[in-house]
């Protein structure tokens, strides 16, 4: 596959940020590829001294980011993923205070290096399941401050870790400031929905995307799009206004932009739009003294493209 451009991990950083200067300026609906390399310096540091406070390395630092030409508020990138490369080895690993599972598990770090090769990703001795790689922090720079590549997932992407934006799928961003400034990174090797432990099979790689850009497409949330499906992200807290919204954004979209009968879509919606707990990460900033102690929640609604 030809790249056009390739963006290194040196250019990775924590947060979604407009104040931080572009890497790259491109032309939407080239075609062109960029390559974004992302790290797994943080994985290497935990498996080798076990201890979150002495980190130097960032948590989930992004690539970027680039400068989208003609972007501006109100519109959105559509973001084609069409490769995501991985090295020989990725990490799992129990972090105190993280993920679903934090009170089964031991108050100190418990990290394991896990092989990837022509056979696939080798979770233990015994279980081998091929590679789904993905993309874990995907998103565009807020208007004012900083959005965060831990948690929470906001309006504008961030760390979504969505099964779903793999290679194939185009994630659509909305757009807060001039340029849009996308910003990639977090690559999985492999994960479940919901990522039980927070840190899934995470591993160094390179994502190749090519960019569109929709003028005024007015969107409130992420979108995902794959040979099959429409995926809609709700974001709210509790998970009840999380669902809403997204169910919201379904109904919306039919009716609104591809002028469905308000019945055709509430019918249809009810027996095939089937609905999901998305991300761990939720939909509000955290406790500062819990901060990987999610608040809201990521939900997402799947509309099969075979009834459009």
């Amino acid at each position: 596959m030809t790249v056009e451009h390739r963006l290194g991990k040196e250019h990775g950083r924590p947060g979604y940020d407009a104040s931080v200067p572009p890497v790259l300026r491109i032309r939407p609906g080239t075609g062109e590829r960029i390559a974004f390399e992302t790290d797994d310096a943080v994985y290497a540091e935990l498996h080798d001294h076990g201890d979150l406070a002495a980190l130097k390395a960032p948590i989930n630092p992004v690539t970027g980011p680039v400068y989208v030409e003609g972007a501006k508020p109100g519109d959105a990138l559509a973001v084609h993923v069409h490769e995501i490369r991985m090295g020989d080895y990725g990490w799992s690993q129990s972090l105190p205070g993280a993920g679903a599972l934090q009170h089964r598990m031991p108050d100190h770090v418990v990290s394991r290096r896990i092989p990837i090769d022509a056979e696939g990703v080798h979770l233990t001795g015994r279980h081998v399941v091929p590679a789904r790689p993905m993309i874990g922090c995907i998103g565009t720079a807020p208007a004012t401050g900083q959005n965060s590549t831990v948690m929470p997932t906001t309006a504008l992407g961030g760390n979504m870790d969505l099964t779903d934006v793999a290679p194939g799928a185009t994630v659509y961003l909305p757009v807060e400031v001039e340029g849009a400034l996308l910003s990639i990174g977090d690559i999985h090797a492999v994960m479940a929905r919901g990522e039980s432990s927070f840190v899934a099979i995470e591993a160094a790689g390179v994502a190749v995307v090519s960019i569109d850009l929709i003028p005024d497409a007015a969107l409130r949330a992420p979108r995902v799009e794959t040979d099959e499906e429409w995926i809609f992200v709700g974001l709210g807290d509790p998970v009840q206004e999380s669902v809403r919204r997204g169910y919201e954004d379904v109904f919306d979209h039919l009716v609104d932009e591809r002028d469905w009968d308000r019945m055709d879509a509430y019918a249809v919606m009810s027996a095939l739009v089937h609905s999901e707990l998305g991300g761990p990460t939720g939909s509000e900033a955290p406790d500062p003294l819990h901060p990987f102690r999610a608040v809201g929640a990521v939900t997402l609604h799947r509309l099969p493209k075979s009834v459009l």
